[in-house]
């Protein structure tokens, strides 16, 4: 699946990237190279260690380089009134008489538990597009949804709750 990413996520995917590939790299062969001096591999468990946590790093580096390589860019604007990418949401949730507030991210930036919606999510799929007191249904399932009210649209820029998974 691609990932649909703005330009402001690539650039700090490229930051990260970046980073591993100038000190987190250095610093693993640096830790390989001084566990391998301690004499015999095979019972050297700061050798594995260190061998373990270089793989890591070069892994997350192919994994980012392939995410970017791959991804679909898409554009971060959205009219004035209505919900679209990194806008931070009101919804009132009728069923439960509650208020919660959401922020509407990229899937890579998802983190439910943190108020980052992904815009893949049954929620950011139906809060898309939506102005300010009118009422969305969220899709669980085929045979499950609920009713929320759109209660308020803040238009927030990109960084100013940067709250990354990863980077």
């Amino acid at each position: 699946m691609r990932e649909k990413l703005t330009q402001s996520d690539i650039e700090k995917i490229q930051q990260e990237i970046e980073y591993r590939k100038l000190v987190v790299r250095k610093e693993a062969l640096e830790a390989v190279k001084e566990a391998r001096a301690h004499g015999d591999l095979s019972e050297n468990f700061e050798y594995h260690a260190a061998k373990k946590d270089k793989n890591k790093n070069e892994s997350r580096i192919r994994y980012l380089e392939r995410m970017i390589k791959t991804a679909e860019v898409i554009d971060d604007t959205s009219n004035e009134d209505e919900i679209g990418l990194n806008n931070t949401v009101t919804v009132y949730f009728e069923e439960d008489h509650m208020e919660e507030t959401y922020r509407i991210v990229t899937s890579v930036r998802g983190n439910s538990l943190g108020g980052l919606i992904s815009i893949e999510s049954p929620m950011g799929k139906a809060l898309m597009g939506k102005k300010e007191g009118e009422r969305a249904e969220v899709k669980v399932n085929d045979s499950t949804s609920y009713f929320v009210v759109v209660k308020k649209i803040e238009k927030t820029s990109d960084d100013s709750q940067d709250k990354l998974r990863g980077y």
